[in-house]
């Protein structure tokens, strides 16, 4: 049963008399057809993805969010840092700005927002001011399904991203996200130490078949990040990744997540 699905309100009770036990049934499938499930997926109403650096959210999640933006879901990213010198070159963070706009267009995002923490530099900022900066972000935008970087990924910004927007999302009240997923982020989340670091190990499949394609263009928009195969951040890595993430399940293509938390 989908977890999500709400159970009939007769589950485990005994008709009453008199009364048509068929009444309330739902109409049965053709036979030979499997009966229709309404997805996870197709229940989120409005979506956050924190992405710790530009591009990491059309890793991770670009089939995801294209696929919930066309079924009519409000869909929004919180980019957290920016890259300013002399960490990065001057006038990176203006291209790449540029760049996630047009990527978020291909994925029909609602609205981005940018907290401007300095990149590759998170351990430095007080723990409290990002809790602060996601949770009014979190405040503002109430979403029912949150994504969040994986815990086990090799980059810092990654770890403290995820434990900032789990202090962000605690169930303190009834805005409080029902579905936490953590995305896998190609070169990030495969190279720490699976086995003596958290590994990840998805739980959760969303079917992009129909959307990998939109994914990959929003990725290819980013110029000034994707790279020539075989290395990982290249088009064709992302592809190859999707189509094994969607073999496993049988499907076309896949992201994959780990479950965080669910409130059903």
């Amino acid at each position: 049963m989908d977890a999500f699905s709400e159970l009939p309100v007769n589950v485990g009770l005994s008709p009453q008399p008199h009364s048509d036990p068929m009444a309330s049934s739902p109409p049965l499938a053709p036979e030979g057809h499997a009966a229709p499930r309404r997805s996870m997926i197709a229940q989120i109403e409005k979506a956050l993805v924190i992405a710790p650096h530009p591009d990491d959210e059309v890793l991770g999640v670009g089939g995801t969010m294209a696929r919930l933006a066309q079924q009519g879901a409000n869909v929004q990213v919180c980019i957290l840092t920016r890259g300013d010198p002399p960490r990065f070159p001057e006038g990176a963070t203006e291209r790449v700005r540029r760049e996630s706009v047009v990527a978020h267009q291909r994925l029909a995002i609602a609205q981005t927002h940018f907290c401007d923490l300095p990149a590759a530099e998170l351990d430095r900022v007080p723990h409290a001011e990002m809790n602060a900066r996601i949770g009014a972000i979190m405040d503002q935008v109430q979403p029912d399904a949150l994504f969040v970087p994986f815990i086990g990924d090799i980059h810092l910004d990654h770890q403290l991203a995820f434990i900032s927007a789990l202090v962000a999302a605690r169930p303190r009240h009834g805005r409080s996200p029902n579905l936490i997923l953590a995305y896998e982020t190609l070169s990030e989340t495969n190279w720490y130490a699976p086995g003596v670091t958290p590994a990840f190990v998805p739980n959760v499949f969303v079917d992009i078949s129909e959307t990998l394609e939109a994914k990959l263009e929003a990725f290819a928009a980013y110029e000034s990040q994707v790279k020539a195969f075989p290395d990982e951040r290249s088009v064709e890595a992302l592809r190859a990744l999707a189509k094994v993430r969607g073999a496993s399940v049988f499907r076309e293509a896949a992201e994959a997540f780990v479950l965080v938390r669910q409130i059903a």
